[in-house]
């Protein structure tokens, strides 16, 4: 459930305050899934967007990772500016982006942007100072055979989280957001997380990947990788699907990636 400012502790608040100056509003954020508290506040020294969890939240580790991960991906993702963990409270303070969620549909000027964004991802090596998961290692469960990790595998970092509200228009130039899984792999990846959300989108299987085919590290994927990756999509979108059947967004995102595992197989 998603909390607004005042929900929080007046300790914590105070804690917030004490390095941004004084809070004149908030105004809780409507997108994004992961995080107790999003907020955008306005400050003295102007706006801040503010995640976190509680300290006792199981995925609470996911804000340390977020954190460790920053300085290796600005400017593509917005700068972090503090963090703070109280006992009760983890909170991620950054930059805020006055943008738009990118528009995925067909012939929608944002593809451009998103594609340079991915561009620039995919010559980002995973840094070795921090604990990554392995792309193959979350996939695991959606391989059939053990080999078919080695088409996965890479130095390249990755976010493999390309929904929309992830990607943020801001002028001209689309900028990530939320690297709470950072993933280490294959550089051609996240074009290929890439792929199920154009289809979902609207686009075509063909069309999808022509896209994807505009970002240089896609050629460097063996056409078995590909295979391998769309079924391991099909399987991984199946199984969140059949957990939440009221759910329009996981359950397009489903049929998408059936979609693309069947025009992969044909």
């Amino acid at each position: 459930m998603r909390m607004h400012w005042d929900d929080l502790p007046t300790a914590t608040r105070d804690a917030v305050a004490a390095r941004t100056g004084p809070i004149y509003a908030a105004t809780t954020a409507g997108t994004g899934l992961n995080s107790e508290i999003a907020a955008i506040l306005d400050t003295r020294a102007g706006r801040i967007f503010v995640k976190g969890l509680r300290c006792n939240h199981p995925r609470v580790w996911t804000q340390q990772r977020e954190a460790t991960i920053n300085p290796h991906v600005a400017p593509l993702a917005p700068r972090l500016l503090w963090v703070i963990d109280d006992g009760e409270w983890n909170l991620l303070g950054f930059e805020h982006l006055d943008g738009r969620p990118a528009d995925y549909s067909p012939g929608a000027c944002d593809l451009p942007l998103v594609a340079e964004a991915i561009i620039t991802l995919s010559a980002v090596r995973a840094p070795a100072d921090v604990e990554l998961k392995q792309i193959e290692q979350r996939l695991a469960d959606y391989l059939d055979h053990p080999d078919d990790a080695e088409l996965l595998r890479g130095d390249t970092l990755l976010h493999t989280d390309w929904t929309p509200s992830n990607v943020l228009i801001v002028g001209n130039v689309a900028r990530v957001v939320d690297w709470a899984w950072p993933t280490a792999g294959a550089a051609w990846v996240d074009a290929a997380c890439w792929v199920v959300w154009l289809i979902s989108a609207g686009h075509n299987p063909a069309n999808a990947e022509q896209w994807a085919a505009k970002t240089p590290a896609w050629s460097t994927a063996p056409a078995r990788a590909l295979d391998v990756f769309a079924t391991a999509q099909q399987r991984l979108w199946a199984g969140i699907a059949a957990d939440a059947p009221d759910i329009a967004w996981k359950q397009s995102l489903a049929a998408a990636a059936d979609q693309w595992a069947t025009y992969r197989r044909h």
